[in-house]
C-alpha cells in the first residue's frame, strides 16, 4: 500500500486532482468562500508533491479527501476524510504499535498510528470530527478512532466517535480492540 516514493505519475496527479475537483464543486457546502483554483494552484506547486502523494493515499484507501477549510495564518487549506463511512481501506486496526504488540493472539493488520504516519496525515481530534459532522453525516453504520487523550491512552484505552440519532457520540475502548466497521479519519494541511 506504501511506497518510499512518495511521488505521483504524471497520470496519478491528473487523476487525482480531477477527482478532488469533481468532489470540491460537489461539496460546496464545506468549503464556502474557498475556489477550486486556488486550491488547485497550491496543490500544483513543487512543494507540495509528498502533500499529493498523501491526498492519493488517502482516496486509494476509501476516504474521499475534501477541502473544509482554510487557514488564514498559515496559507494552508484543510482537507478532511469525507467518506459516507469511515475508510474502507483502514478498517480492522487497532489503536497504536502499544496495543498491537499487547495482543498475543488474533492481532490486526496494522494500528492506526502507524498507518496515518505512514501516510502523512494526522488522526481527527474529537472536535475535528465534530466539526466535520457539521458540514454532512458522517459514520452512521461505522465509528471512527480519533485521537486519544494521553490520560486515556495510559490506562489502556482509545476514543472513537461515530454519529446515531442526530449527535456524534465519543466512546472508549480498549486501544488493542478492532472491529470491521471500525477505521480512522485523517486530516492535511496542504
Amino acid at each position: 500500500m506504501h511506497s518510499n516514493n512518495k511521488e505521483l505519475l504524471p497520470e496519478q496527479r491528473t487523476e487525482l486532482l480531477n477527482a478532488l475537483k469533481v468532489r470540491f464543486d460537489k461539496n460546496k457546502n464545506r468549503h464556502k468562500g474557498l475556489e477550486w483554483d486556488d486550491v488547485q494552484a497550491k496543490l500544483k506547486t513543487t512543494t507540495s508533491s509528498e502533500k499529493l502523494w498523501s491526498l492519493h493515499e488517502m482516496e486509494q484507501t476509501g476516504g474521499e479527501p475534501d477541502v473544509v477549510g482554510y487557514d488564514e495564518r498559515t496559507g494552508e487549506f484543510l482537507f478532511y476524510d469525507c467518506s459516507a463511512e469511515s475508510p474502507k481501506g483502514r478498517r480492522s486496526y487497532c489503536y497504536d504499535r502499544a496495543a498491537l504488540e499487547s495482543r498475543k493472539e488474533n492481532k490486526p493488520q496494522n494500528n492506526v498510528l502507524d498507518v496515518a504516519a505512514a501516510m502523512g496525515i494526522e488522526l481527527l481530534s474529537e472536535n475535528q470530527y465534530r466539526e466535520l459532522q457539521t458540514l454532512g453525516t458522517f459514520d452512521t453504520k461505522t465509528s471512527s478512532w480519533v485521537k486519544t487523550p494521553t490520560s486515556i491512552r495510559q490506562q489502556g484505552g482509545a476514543i472513537f466517535c461515530d454519529f446515531r440519532y442526530g449527535q456524534v457520540f465519543v466512546y472508549h475502548n480498549g486501544a488493542e480492540s478492532y472491529y470491521a466497521a471500525r477505521a480512522f479519519r485523517g486530516s492535511l494541511r496542504v
